[in-house]
């Protein structure tokens, strides 16, 4: 981008753990986000707000246009799948599943997205991620098929 270019893209991240395996802990998720946000960070995009549950994460950047955000995302699950199986946080071999959802925002929409996002913890008690995500697409008026959704596990 030359010089007079502008922009303001926001962007609402979401994906889960391979299998929606609650993997995620307490324990550790803090660490998890400050990582998440650095790899963001160094990509150069504005991390605005990160938080989640046991089994899936949702993230708000301030992008650039100058960003590919499914290399970002590539990049962001790569490295933390990397940090979390190094750090040995779980017994288990942890890896996110395969894609993602994106769901772009007008400014004014900031300030309740991202407290959203940080009442992840009580919004998650009264409302599963397979819900959640679906309502997303549904809002958002994506295209989808519940079959290529993600590897949802049936209990």
């Amino acid at each position: 981008m030359g010089a007079g270019s502008f922009s303001q893209i926001y962007i609402q991240v979401v994906f889960a753990v391979r299998g929606r395996n609650s993997l995620i802990l307490p324990s550790w998720e803090d660490e998890l986000y400050k990582y998440i946000t650095g790899t963001v960070q160094n990509k150069n995009q504005k991390m605005l707000a990160i938080n989640g549950v046991q089994d899936h994460i949702h993230f708000l950047i301030g992008m650039k246009p100058s960003c590919c955000l499914s290399d970002l995302v590539r990049e962001v699950k790569k490295s933390s799948n990397k940090f979390i199986n190094e750090k040995k946080f779980t017994k288990y071999k942890f890896e996110w599943q395969d894609g993602f959802g994106a769901f772009s925002y007008s400014h004014s929409a900031l300030d309740n997205v991202i407290r959203y996002i940080q009442n992840q913890k009580e919004h998650h008690k009264k409302q599963s991620f397979r819900d959640e995500y679906i309502l997303f697409l549904k809002k958002f008026k994506v295209d989808f098929k519940e079959d290529y959704l993600f590897e949802w596990i049936e209990y």
